[in-house]
């Protein structure tokens, strides 16, 4: 991919939202994709932990909202400890490694984090984040049970973990509808 693909592909992609003026829904399921492992090994939806929550983690390492979001999380790692964490990004995998280093602290080095790398630019068309960084909280069955994309919200995924939620939310705060945010 060429250096000015990325770029292309993000800017395209926020340009047709703001034309159509609605914002994407996150994927209320999680759809099939295929990224890149350590060792540039595929991994995909197939290889997904089938016992615990699944939780996404979406950024662009030259992202401040994202450095924040991935500190914060590092910070709180016991609470994500039973949660197989997916941490992907755009940018290649040492870029990404270099980031969690300065930023992910303890989440290194945790059997249940792994780092992927979204060479087919898939996430963005099939997960339907609204902006980096997203945090997408999915059951074992693949039901989305909370998406969040600012860093100061982490708590609201801390809690659904720490209650041991594993079914979508409810009440105050349901996934966005068409159109808002």
């Amino acid at each position: 991919m060429g250096p000015f693909a990325r770029p292309l592909i993000v800017i395209g992609l926020l340009l047709s939202f703001v034309l159509k003026g609605k914002a994407q829904v996150p994927a209320q399921v999680l759809p099939a994709f295929s990224f890149l492992g350590a060792g540039k090994q595929a991994f995909t939806n197939k290889d997904l932990a089938q016992d615990r929550p699944l939780f996404f983690l979406f950024v662009d390492p030259d992202c401040e909202h994202c450095q924040r979001a991935v500190h914060t999380i590092g910070e709180n790692h016991a609470a994500f400890r039973n949660a197989a964490m997916y941490v992907i990004s755009l940018d290649s995998r040492e870029k990404l490694s270099s980031f969690m280093d300065k930023y992910g602290g303890a989440l290194n080095g945790q059997k249940n984090v792994l780092l992927l790398q979204d060479n087919l630019n898939q996430f963005i068309v099939r997960f339907k984040p609204r902006r980096y960084p997203a945090m997408m909280l999915y059951s074992p069955k693949g039901q989305l049970i909370d998406y969040e994309d600012n860093p100061e919200s982490v708590f609201r995924i801390v809690n659904q973990l720490k209650l041991g939620t594993s079914r979508p939310r409810s009440g105050t705060n349901p996934p966005p509808k068409p159109g808002t945010k």
